[in-house]
């Protein structure tokens, strides 16, 4: 059962009240993932969330563990336009760290504290069926190895699963029709499935508090953006490096059905809670009202 919290008050209660029911994805990653206080009070928001209702789906990374793994081994980590270049040793690094180590602890410490969260693979029950994915620069075709987008996601497991009161933590690992593995971005697979489920959210962790003109000033915090603004700030350089990848999954959550988008800082605490209170972060929009249009000029 959720611990109460002070901040938790009765029009909280009452907006959380209006999901019950509904599906939300998070994408758990970043340093949330490593720091014990910032984890706990993670747990302490799935825990209320599930007491009122809301079905709840988690995809994790884990490129910190992948890194230090590889590091160990000697294998060099490389990445193009935000992506990890993985070849098929580092492949099996990837698979053995996502869907065992990090996937496992993962599941553990939720079940631990009174979750019913179940780990899977990507692979498990033909869960995310994936093609290569190549990355492209001034037109030219990269070839970046065993890295993948998905193509389709079983739907019935998942609901299965959430109509019996388990919570999938998810792997972002791919499959193929030939038997190959494939290392996905994170960031898709959580925007693949919660356009699948049609999910009511879909709420990405990251560590920063969202998308920013400039990364040097706090005040120029964007607390909406637009996909067509997201492709035109990825074009002109305000938008780069692993925030690419990102935003990029943002648009196709909306594209694929999912009807609320929105980036949290996970080094804040309860920042899922405060998120449905206080709209913190960046949420993606599919446009502006004129009013919006008119504020922001």
């Amino acid at each position: 059962m959720y611990k109460q919290n002070n901040f938790i008050n009765t029009e909280m209660v009452s907006e959380l009240n209006k999901y019950k029911g509904k599906i939300f994805v998070i994408k758990f990653g970043g340093s949330i993932m490593y720091e014990e206080s910032a984890q706990l009070a993670f747990i302490d928001d799935l825990l209320l969330l599930t007491d009122m209702g809301i079905r709840l789906v988690i995809v994790h990374g884990g490129g910190p563990e992948i890194s230090k793994w590889l590091n160990r081994t000697g294998i060099e980590s490389k990445f193009i336009k935000g992506l990890r270049v993985t070849d098929s040793a580092t492949m099996e690094i990837v698979e053995m760290v996502l869907s065992g180590n990090v996937n496992k602890k993962l599941t553990s410490f939720l079940s631990i504290r009174g979750l019913n969260a179940i780990g899977l693979s990507g692979r498990d029950n033909n869960l995310i069926k994936a093609k290569k994915k190549y990355v492209y620069d001034n037109s030219q075709r990269i070839d970046i190895g065993y890295v993948g987008e998905v193509v389709n996601v079983n739907e019935k497991t998942l609901l299965n699963l959430l109509d019996n009161n388990y919570l999938p933590v998810i792997s972002p690992i791919g499959y193929d029709l030939e038997g190959n593995s494939y290392n996905i971005n994170a960031d898709y697979v959580a925007a693949a499935i919660s356009g699948t489920l049609e999910a009511d959210k879909l709420l990405i962790m990251t560590d920063i508090e969202g998308v920013y003109m400039d990364i040097n000033d706090p005040s120029s915090l964007l607390s909406s953006i637009t996909p067509e603004e997201i492709k035109k700030y990825i074009d002109s350089g305000v938008i780069s490096g692993g925030m690419i990848p990102k935003l990029e999954c943002c648009i196709d959550a909306i594209d694929r059905g999912a009807k609320n988008v929105h980036l949290l800082d996970g080094r804040k605490q309860h920042s899922l809670l405060l998120n449905i209170s206080t709209e913190c972060g960046t949420k993606i929009i599919m446009k502006r009202s004129a009013a919006q249009c008119q504020k922001a000029i």
